[in-house]
């Protein structure tokens, strides 16, 4: 009798710590990070995994339209037949967010794809249009006159065709303003990013610290980005700790950045 009660005990035990480990395993593998940007994200060793590894809600793809292909690359020198916009990321982020529940990290926020235009705009458009329309049940759409904001919001950068995409009364692409279009009056649901080039903006390196007329022109323009129902990126700030406390403490809404596991660990031992 004793033995069995000692075996029905282990049992229950085991039986309790599988469920324990079953709940554990549920639990999300990855905490998300809303304001980390994945700068060139194409050229991490695993292209979109690496950052979705670290938890990035944000990644940019420099993409060439090459035929009828939109291939992803740095210049038309890097391009490779099959790296293309969609294998390398549209795809992938579609399946992973019909499997979790309409979300890239289930229960996550949405995920930005910046696509950085580097051949004619309105071509690129055209045959990114098609493309976007076969993800629209994960994709943020406007329609309508009001935005409708699903798991991923495709966002066109560099030769953006900017008149095309006012001219729709549906899409399932925005544009990534500059910062003349804080004063511009253009409506957040066709620009809801504002980037702009931080070195060309500012004069501090990284360096000591920002300098107070530079961190209160840097706050002034999230405050003003905000106001307006916009987010706000830099890219070419100092990419190490100081560059990327600069604009966490400024309120800038993506951290741009080369080294992903660097910057997740500031973001998840830094407090805000």
């Amino acid at each position: 009798m004793a033995r069995r009660l000692v075996a029905a005990a282990v049992i229950a035990i085991g039986a309790g710590a599988a469920r324990g480990w079953a709940a554990e395993a549920a639990e999300p593998a990855v905490r998300p990070l809303p304001n980390a940007h994945s700068h060139n994200d194409y050229e991490q060793p695993r292209p979109l995994l690496d950052a979705l590894d670290q938890g990035f809600c944000s990644l940019e793809a420099d993409v060439f339209l090459v035929g009828a292909e939109l291939l992803v690359g740095h210049t038309s020198l890097s391009l490779r037949r099959g790296r293309t916009l969609e294998s390398l990321y549209l795809a992938p982020l579609a399946q992973r967010a019909r499997e979790n529940g309409g979300r890239v990290y289930r229960d996550g926020p949405p995920v930005t794809l910046l696509v950085d235009f580097k051949t004619d705009g309105a071509a690129l458009y055209a045959a990114l249009r098609p493309l976007l329309r076969k993800y629209g049940d994960v994709l943020t759409s406007f329609g309508g006159g009001t935005v409708t904001e699903r798991a991923v919001t495709v966002i066109i950068s560099g030769n953006r065709p900017v008149e095309v995409l006012a001219g729709e009364s549906e899409r399932f692409a925005f544009i990534d303003g500059r910062l003349p279009d804080l004063e511009s009056g253009a409506p957040a649901a066709l620009i809801p990013l504002v980037s702009a080039d931080f070195s060309r903006t500012f004069t501090w390196r990284g360096q000591g610290d920002l300098p107070a007329a530079e961190s209160d022109k840097l706050a002034d323009l999230a405050r003003r980005a905000h106001e307006q129902g916009r987010r706000l990126r830099f890219w070419s700030i100092p990419d190490r700790p100081a560059g990327w406390k600069a604009m966490q403490t400024a309120g800038v809404d993506l951290i741009n950045t080369d080294r992903l596991e660097a910057l997740k660990r500031f973001l998840c031992e830094t407090p805000r």
